[in-house]
């Protein structure tokens, strides 16, 4: 905290922060409204400011809520600061000196500190009555033609370099360009040009209220979480790339009694340093702060006369709970469902954080983060994940999770970072994505669905591979959903990403296993590669791993090799081509090519642009099997074999020759092992089709019923358990479970189901 309550009023403090100068200014004793537009003598003490601390690029008033003037507004008057500082330090405008050269020097000297005392005020005011002083005098020496004396040109010359140094100055350019309608009588001009950014004195992350000029707004909407909700509004700038997200928090625009006591609250609370040991279980500490916020936001209430209803209680003592021991404003950005990434950029204090939305692509947000909540978002990562952030290790990788919402952080800081502390937070989906929402929002067609279904029913060992952003983790984690939720699975991440608290909700027998990070030495926590042998000894299980990084690709290998014809063992990994994760696998990670060939299948999602290059869309471009007969390079020696490859045109994935002839390796051995599909291609084709037009089907009674909730998982594991039950039941009555007798029954079920679901 910058003042307290014993601070001086109008007492200045100069902080500097990663190359910028912010000058704070005391008013919490004071009734005044800081209004550099409203208040003559307000912009007086701005400019005296500026003029004795040049370098200052942004000016904050202290009250019971901040008011920040940025760099672009503080600008304007700095200039003006200049000009002044020039006139009374280096001209000596003001000694006797001076003003004994033009005349009366009493008379001169009221007159040119009644000029100076203007501009600080009112510089165009200034500006315009300097103007007319001199036209004056331009006609008096005319009218006195050889008789005007040497005094009053030369007053008429100091007049004149006043007003050459104010014309050069931006703030009268700009109303020489735009406002010379305007009267300058009142302030009318300066309420256009200094706005204040107005944000709660218990944040230093500001927030620009106003909404950028010359913007068409595109969309609006509402963002719900606990009680209270925030605004976004989506807007456009012509010849600009990027849309403009717009978010005004419920704590930006409450009463002036509940900034109070939320002042006083934060001062009391922040007493209270929560031990590291606390932040294991970052849940129950939210939940016990928010308890004792409640309880101490009440007193106060009562014993400050304040009147607050419950709802408001609850309101005030989560905006507390999100200022103390939260993420501020960055939970508000990451309770939108509709954003996948938040990005904030070094220097932080002087970048906007950017966003990633889910319809309009790369978005500036009204968002600009301060240093200081950066370093407490930076240590309570550390503390959260009990990992280091520091000059050695200057990368940290964690997860973070607030009520619903789940995300993955990444930050770094010196020297990895010069400008300081970065971070980016990918946003989680709520729930699990499933194989018909990636149908709906084209990701896959419905007979890659039915493909994919098949494939993790034959317990294959599978890679998702694609480029960072790609959707691999979101590829991965529908897939788990097609492991019957009967079968134990193993989930091992060094970042927590998929969903397992989700699947473990609706029924799913499943462990997960939190490992280091590649990135980090030293660490208490299991290596990867321990992890993954550790879980062979756990019993028979689907073995997931999140991400293939480093020297744990050795033991995830081993798992193959074991697991393969008995379990799933299915992980992610950066590559854009089947042989871009072989040359990846075998020559960067140091696993033996022969091992290599335990991986049956590699799915490679990838952004697609349009033609326009200003979007993309996230597809599954192509589902290679990997053969076996090769010895060094499958892709010299045919061991890479296309099943599924995307067509450009029609915008899908489309079979290849091989899949419709029968000629998958894979899927052979998979029908090798099923009575009734060993040599009979037309019973597995059959299943594949099936198990696509299930999927299709609960897209199309998702739209029919206008029921959104049918694609999302809970529904998709009872319909898979359905399917399953359903062709046990057609294969005893007719020997295998053929689509004609399968998909009537089932989609029966299904519909039954939807209308009460």
């Amino acid at each position: 905290m910058i003042f307290n309550e014993k601070s001086a009023p109008f007492a200045t403090e100069i902080e500097r922060r990663q190359g910028e100068d912010v000058l704070y200014i005391n008013l919490l004793k004071t009734d005044i409204i800081p209004s550099i537009a409203d208040d003559a003598r307000m912009m007086e003490r701005v400019i005296d400011a500026l003029a004795d601390n040049p370098n200052v690029s942004r000016i904050v008033f202290v009250q019971q809520r901040n008011y920040n003037y940025h760099f672009e507004q503080i600008s304007l008057l700095a200039e003006i600061a200049r000009v002044y500082h020039f006139l009374v330090k280096q001209e000596q405008i003001l000694s006797m000196k001076t003003l004994s050269l033009f005349g009366n020097a009493a008379e001169i000297f009221s007159e040119i500190r009644y000029f100076l005392g203007l501009l600080k005020q009112d510089p165009i005011s200034c500006y315009v009555r300097l103007k007319r002083k001199i036209a004056a005098l331009h006609d008096e020496i005319a009218n006195r033609g050889i008789g005007a004396s040497g005094e009053s040109r030369g007053y008429l010359r100091l007049l004149e370099r006043f007003l050459g140094l104010l014309e050069q100055a931006k703030l009268i350019k700009i109303y020489l360009e735009k406002y010379l309608d305007v009267s300058i009588d009142g302030r009318e001009i300066y309420k256009r040009l200094f706005r204040p950014d107005i944000l709660p004195n218990f944040t230093f992350t500001r927030l620009m209220a106003q909404m950028p000029e010359k913007a068409e707004m595109i969309d609006q909407y509402n963002v719900q979480f606990d009680l209270e909700s925030a605004s976004v509004t989506i807007l456009k700038k012509e010849n600009e790339p990027k849309y403009y997200y717009h978010v005004l928090p419920p704590e930006y625009v409450l009463s002036e009694e509940q900034y109070f006591l939320l002042h006083l609250a934060r001062g009391v609370l922040i007493e209270y340093r929560p031990k590291a040991e606390e932040f294991i279980d970052p849940e129950k500490t939210r939940q016990v702060f928010f308890n004792v916020a409640k309880d101490l936001l009440g007193e106060l209430a009562q014993s400050k006369k304040i009147n607050l209803n419950y709802r408001e209680l609850i309101n005030l003592a989560r905006i507390l709970v999100r200022y103390t021991i939260g993420y501020g404003l960055i939970e508000v950005v990451l309770a939108d469902k509709r954003l996948q990434d938040v990005v904030l950029n070094a220097p932080i204090s002087q970048n906007p954080i950017f966003v990633r939305h889910e319809k309009y692509d790369e978005c500036v947000t009204n968002i600009l983060p301060s240093f200081e909540d950066a370093e407490s978002w930076a240590t309570k990562l550390r503390l959260q994940s009990g990992r280091p952030l520091d000059e050695a290790n200057p990368v940290l990788d964690s997860d973070l999770a607030f009520g619903n919402v789940r995300a993955r952080v990444a930050a770094v800081k010196e020297p990895l970072s010069p400008s300081g502390l970065a971070f980016a937070f990918r946003r989680h989906r709520d729930e699990p994505w499933t194989l018909p929402l990636f149908i709906k929002n084209k990701m896959i067609n419905s007979f890659t669905a039915g493909l994919l279904s098949f494939l993790i029913d034959g317990n294959r060992s599978l890679l998702v591979a694609g480029s960072r952003s790609s959707g691999k983790t979101s590829v991965l984690g529908a897939l788990m959903l097609e492991i019957m939720s009967k079968y134990r699975t193993i989930v091992i991440e060094d970042t927590p990403e998929l969903s397992v608290d989700a699947m473990r909700k609706i029924g799913y027998d499943i462990l997960r296993m939190k490992v280091r990070s590649a990135l980090v030495e030293g660490s208490t926590e299991i290596e990867a590669s321990e992890g993954i042998r550790t879980s062979l000894r756990l019993g028979d299980s689907a073995l997931i791993v999140g991400e293939v990084r480093s020297l744990e690709a050795k033991a995830l290998w081993e798992a193959m090799r074991v697991g393969a014809l008995a379990n799933v063992v299915a992980g992610t990994i950066h590559g854009d081509s089947p042989y871009g994760v072989f040359d990846r696998v075998v020559n960067d990670l140091g696993v033996p090519a022969t091992s290599f060939k335990a991986t049956d299948l590699i799915v490679i999602a990838n952004p697609v642009k349009t033609p326009d290059g200003l979007h993309s869309n996230r597809r599954v471009i192509s589902l290679t099997e990997v053969r076996k007969k090769w010895i060094k390079d499958p892709l010299e020696e045919a061991g890479f074999v296309d099943l599924l490859r995307y067509n450009v045109d029609k915008d899908e994935l489309e079979p290849t020759a091989e899949l419709i002839n029968g000629d998958s390796e894979i899927i052979k051995a998979i029908a090798s092992g099923v009575k009734g599909w060993a040599g009979n291609w037309d019973a597995v084709y059959d299943n594949i089709l099936l198990r696509g037009k299930c999927k299709q089907e609960i897209v199309f009674a998702a739209e029919q019923l206008g029921k959104p909730q049918l694609l999302e998982a809970a529904f998709n594991v009872m319909a898979n358990n359905a399917f399953h039950r359903i062709s046990d039941e057609a294969r005893e009555e007719k020997g295998l479970p053929w689509s004609e007798d399968v998909f009537p029954r089932w989609k029966k079920w299904m519909y039954d189901m939807a209308k009460e679901f």
